[in-house]
């Protein structure tokens, strides 16, 4: 009689209850922000595959909105507890989840905790269940204007003073408005479509969480996605019949504007997964443009252009309403890292405008070493180039030419209309 050696599977893995694998993912989202210093969207997407796309789409809702209001968070854990908790103990992080769903989303207290405590056990699940109590019978509640971290509250009070700081304050208290950059300006029937508010030709302002594949003319490809001051830099070019370089080119915005003003666009990035998103963008809207991937650190085009925009890469600070991740993991050293590397493309770049051709230099940063400073520089080793500010009249009301001839957009620049992203924005012309 012979006997065969069985093994014995595991048993698998209860599900989940509802809800829970949503807060599961915001507290690896807080946590891939906080502790190691990576990117929200990224992360997100990482994980886009594990979750199904309700739960994809509330844990980012959690972690996005747990980072706008973080500072504020804390205060109110560390007002009920009898030592401060670590900043990166699980604890504070089931917490902060719990509380930013009960205090600004809207859930009910008893559904914010519940799907919160099976994400800690023991003791630590004995504290946050005591804390959240605590808070919510004495009726803890958070600031309408939320207050930012104190690094980057630091950092910009010494670039723009203190009244910036408070703009910025203001602008994170809830998601920017959807703006939308129509593929012809004139395009009457579209505009009286979607309704909303247009701040200058060619664009609609709508308000925020709208769906946009159900909106009047997506399908048409009669627009696309993309910030008011996001579209300033294309803008500045104008239109064109000429040769144009559209750099660091992905998600592609830019570049659909320079080809529906008439340019004849080369668009080149590193990132081959976000310029298929650019080339899915061409294809909806009917535009065209030769779409290049290549690192700008090594590629060369054929020939000089008529018009370059470089969009550089850099620590995007400027975007923190929709990006709030960034408060929390930009540092300095960051940011002298980005100005390091546009100094070097900015260089290459102007080695590709033609004499009498226009380069355009951007960050979405609100970092002077990423703006300001960069030009200066650029301009004291460039005597072929010299700033060609525009006219007033080309920029959105309340958006200013600094006597120096560049473009810096501020939070708090028009606030009365739902704002703009931060933005450096340097219009050059190659003289000689």
């Amino acid at each position: 009689m012979s006997s065969r050696n069985t093994r014995t599977r595991p048993a698998p893995r209860p599900a989940e209850p509802p809800g829970v694998p949503a807060r599961r993912a915001a507290l690896r989202l807080l946590d891939a922000v906080l502790r190691r210093g990576l990117a929200l969207e990224s992360e997100l997407e990482a994980a886009a595959g594990k979750l199904a796309p309700s739960d994809r789409g509330l844990a980012h809702a959690i972690a996005a909105e747990a980072l706008r209001r973080l500072p504020d968070l804390d205060a109110l854990i560390d007002s009920a507890t009898a030592r401060p908790l670590p900043h990166d103990a699980k604890a504070r992080s089931a917490l902060r989840i719990a509380l930013v769903q009960a205090l600004a989303l809207g859930t009910p207290p008893h559904a914010a905790i519940s799907t919160v405590l099976p994400l800690v056990d023991g003791g630590p699940r004995k504290l946050v269940h005591g804390v959240f109590g605590t808070l919510m019978r004495g009726g803890a509640a958070l600031p309408e204007v939320p207050t930012l971290p104190p690094a980057a509250a630091e950092r910009w009070e010494a670039a723009w003073g203190d009244s910036m700081v408070g703009e910025a304050a203001r602008a994170i208290a809830a998601p920017p408005p959807l703006d939308l950059s129509l593929r012809d300006p004139a395009d009457t029937a579209a505009i009286e479509a979607l309704g909303g508010e247009s701040l200058m030709p060619g664009h609609v302002r709508l308000p925020a969480g709208a769906s946009v594949p159900d909106l009047p003319g997506y399908v048409q490809g009669a627009w696309w996605v993309q910030d008011l001051a996001a579209s300033l830099p294309a803008r500045l070019l104008g239109s064109g019949a000429g040769k144009a370089l559209d750099l660091c080119a992905a998600p592609g915005g830019k570049t659909l504007q320079l080809a529906a003003a008439g340019w004849e666009v080369t668009s080149v990035d590193s990132s081959e997964s976000r310029l298929a998103r650019l080339a899915e963008n061409l294809c909806r809207t009917g535009l065209s443009a030769e779409v290049i991937a290549a690192d700008l650190r090594s590629w060369e085009p054929g020939a000089a252009a008529d018009a370059v925009l470089l969009d550089a890469p850099c620590s995007a600070t400027g975007i923190f309403r929709r990006h709030p991740d960034v408060l929390h993991r930009v540092r300095p050293a960051l940011v002298a890292e980005m100005a390091a590397l546009q100094r070097l493309l900015l260089a290459r770049a102007a080695r590709w405008v033609r004499p009498g051709g226009r380069l355009v230099f951007a960050t979405c940063s609100l970092e002077p070493m990423e703006g300001e400073a960069q030009i200066e520089a650029f301009l004291a080793e460039n005597p072929d180039f010299a700033l060609d500010p525009p006219s007033s009249d080309a920029m959105p009301a309340d958006v200013g030419i600094d006597p120096r001839g560049w473009l810096r957009i501020l939070p708090g620049m028009l606030a009365g209309q739902g704002g703009l992203d931060g933005f450096f924005i340097a219009p050059l012309v190659r003289v000689r």
